[in-house]
């Protein structure tokens, strides 16, 4: 196998349209907007200062990252596994973080950049009340670049498909990380699932 280099992805790739590079706004305009307040689910990329890189879920009830402005966004942290390393990188490292959003059923996905800092300012804290509790913190990112992602990739794994669901086939991930592990007590999905309510 050999590794690629730049003039290699040259001959390989043809140069993006113009149309391509200038769906890069600076800013969240009102589709970007109206987006972000359909979807429930995002995944947070951030760096760390020793190049490694983290990228994490996050959810919550649709809208749940609140579009504070045209380049301000506020997305609240609930309970989890309590490894903070998004949030080690935000403080650590560079700040800079992107999230990648999503709405179910439709195939096209939202990427928004930016540099982010962590608040624990009461106030914030007790506007961001879900599930009946606040968040542990919330994220603020002041957005610098925002666009739609084509729908090809989700096209292509036919991710909304109801037929792609399999989670017959799948342990739970307790059982897994109890196999990898030797730590904890496996337990089933049914189990694991309403622990998670109990939790959110």
């Amino acid at each position: 196998m050999t590794d690629l280099c730049a003039d290699d992805l040259a001959t390989i790739y043809a140069k993006p349209t113009p149309r391509v590079i200038a769906k890069a706004r600076p800013a969240i305009d009102a589709h970007a907007k109206k987006f972000i307040e359909m979807s429930p689910f995002c995944v947070l990329a951030t760096s760390g200062t020793d190049g490694s890189v983290d990228a994490s879920p996050r959810g919550g009830g649709v809208g749940f990252v609140h579009v504070a402005g045209p380049n301000q966004l506020l997305m609240p942290d609930r309970a989890g596994n309590n490894r903070i390393d998004s949030f080690r990188n935000v403080v650590e490292g560079s700040g800079f973080v992107h999230l990648l959003f999503f709405v179910p059923g439709i195939d096209e996905t939202l990427r928004v950049g930016g540099r982010g800092t962590l608040s624990v300012d009461p106030d914030l804290l007790a506007s961001m009340v879900e599930f009946g509790k606040p968040p542990r913190a919330v994220l603020n990112v002041a957005v610098s670049e925002v666009y739609f992602h084509c729908g090809k990739a989700l096209m292509r794994s036919k991710l909304w498909a109801p037929e792609k669901v399999q989670r017959s086939v799948m342990p739970s991930i307790s059982e897994v990380i109890h196999e990898q592990t030797g730590l904890g007590e496996p337990e089933s999905q049914q189990i694991t699932e309403e622990r998670y309510k109990t939790q959110l």
